[in-house]
């Protein structure tokens, strides 16, 4: 049996410049612990794949294709392969979101903005 808490598991570089913790990678599949600290979002961009958020905590707003929502703790956000999406925590409070991707993208998203790193 493999177990792992996120406290265990170094943080992943990524584009959006933010605590990313790959919890689980295989090619079936990709699972994400993210924080967003207050202030902090996500660049818009475009996975290849079907993704699913799940926000563990906190309260932040979501945008998928046009649409945009204030989502909160215990809330599924299912996201299409190739629609914009993106995140942004705009409480005072830091917002815990599992992202699943699945299967895992063999291709690389695509960024409206520069990256953050």
């Amino acid at each position: 049996m493999i177990t792992r808490k996120p406290e265990d598991v170094s943080v992943h570089k990524n584009p959006h410049g933010v605590e990313a913790k790959k919890m689980y990678d295989y090619p079936s599949a990709i699972i994400i612990h993210l924080t967003l600290k207050p202030g902090e979002s996500l660049i818009k961009h475009l996975t290849p794949t079907d993704v699913a958020f799940f926000v563990l905590e906190g309260k932040g707003i979501v945008q998928i294709g046009e649409e945009r929502k204030e989502v909160d703790a215990n809330t599924l956000i299912e996201s299409p392969a190739n629609v914009l999406h993106c995140w942004s925590n705009e409480s005072k409070e830091n917002l815990r979101v599992l992202v699943v991707k699945a299967p895992k993208p063999t291709q690389p998203s695509k960024y409206l903005e520069e990256p953050r790193q």
